[in-house]
């Protein structure tokens, strides 16, 4: 029986690992160690916890740790203590393997903790490139820390092997979070507009920003622009969730929440909708504005066109549904409107995804069955030009 301890922070990476937590879960030589930290624990980003507890899941270890703000010092002290309780959990599990999703910092702290206790790391989603953010740095850390890579396309395996990594070791799987494509049906419409308080029978966007960590630009000042762009668009409707907790992301909350109560019948924010709602209404709505990874990942397979704001999510692959634009009034404006042009809207139904199919938790799933776990223990570095010494 190998222990598999999988982490999760926030509302965002617990929507992408739901269907490889179900498929371990339901493997008979699996043991599922759930992690459960981060904003999951905490009030104001919707304490997520209960919707993990609902979802039948439970909890091997649940790791709080201080988030006292979002400044650069607070997330740097942060990471210290969150590095100190991921230690003494995995001390406690002894996992077999630890997956780790995507690139923030209290992944960043988990990995080292995992590396130093000599706990194999399984990574997901390594090899993308992300210039706008201090995701970035996070994202390579980790997979130099890592014994095996669960990448989203081609492309990305050839960069992590390019790191140093064993290619054996790297495997194309697909985006995670497109499994719900094919294995979860959406939420009645009723149910959903009875949740949002609004009718989609009329035009709305799914708006989500984040700051753009590696920006010179103020992060409250760039969701203003986007929030003025907004406003012109009186007769649209806007869903619009807050911020992660990266640095200056606290700052836009009274911004989000004076925008919504400046028209009430059309404008909602939530701390969370939960990836359930989240998914279900990118599936209805014609439009998502902002820079989450979402709008670049899962919205093209959703028939969603996607408004990219700003550097935040520069070098990744794109879909042809995307428009990129920068952080100004206007431009986002011009974009939107491009985006929810007839013509725009009529390319949608052909778009092809570089993420894959939607089949990514099953074949990782078989990967952390059957993976010789002796061999993990060590790294050696794949040097892609052999003539180097050693």
């Amino acid at each position: 029986m190998r222990r598999i301890a999988v982490i999760t922070s926030t509302r965002a990476d617990y929507g992408l690992l739901f269907w490889l937590l179900r498929a371990i879960e339901a493997a008979d030589d699996l043991q599922l160690q759930l992690i459960v930290t981060g904003t999951h624990l905490l009030p104001e980003f919707g304490q997520t916890e209960r919707q993990i507890a609902e979802d039948g899941f439970t909890a091997a270890a649940r790791l709080d740790w201080p988030l006292a703000s979002d400044t650069p010092l607070a997330i740097a002290e942060a990471m210290g203590a969150a590095t100190t309780a991921f230690a003494r959990a995995f001390d406690a599990l002894a996992p077999d393997v630890v997956v780790i999703l995507g690139d923030r910092f209290e992944m960043l702290s988990a990995a080292t903790a995992a590396f130093t206790l000599r706990r194999p790391i399984a990574h997901i989603h390594g090899g993308e490139v992300t210039e706008g953010a201090l995701d970035e740095g996070y994202r390579h850390a980790i997979t130099k820390l890592s014994a095996l890579h669960f990448t989203a396309a081609e492309p990305y395996r050839q960069r992590v092997i390019q790191l140093g990594e064993l290619p054996e070791r790297v495997f194309t799987v697909g985006a995670p979070g497109l499994d719900y494509l094919r294995r979860t049906e959406p939420l009645p419409l009723a149910t959903l507009e009875a949740f949002l308080g609004l009718s989609l029978a009329q035009p709305t966007a799914l708006v989500t920003f984040h700051p753009a960590t590696l920006d010179e630009a103020d992060a409250a000042e760039q969701c203003a622009a986007l929030l003025a762009a907004l406003a012109v668009f009186s007769e649209w409707q806007f869903v619009l969730t807050r911020p992660n907790a990266d640095a200056g992301g606290r700052a836009m909350w009274p911004l989000l929440d004076a925008f919504a109560a400046a028209d009430p019948a059309r404008r909602r924010v939530f701390a969370s909708l939960g990836q359930a709602r989240y998914l279900s209404l990118l599936r209805r709505v014609p439009v998502v504005i902002g820079n989450s990874s979402s709008g670049i990942i899962e919205a093209p397979s959703f028939g969603a066109a996607t408004v990219n704001v700003g550097e935040r999510q520069r070098g990744r692959l794109r879909a042809a549904s995307v428009v990129d634009c920068p952080v100004e009034t206007d431009a986002i404006v011009c974009a939107i409107r491009q985006a929810v042009s007839a013509e725009f809207q009529a390319q949608l139904p052909a778009v092809q995804n570089p993420y894959g199919a939607g089949d990514a938790a099953g074949r990782m799933t078989h990967i952390l069955r059957t993976v010789p776990l002796a061999p993990l223990r060590r790294k050696p570095f794949f040097d892609c030009l052999p003539e180097l010494p050693r």
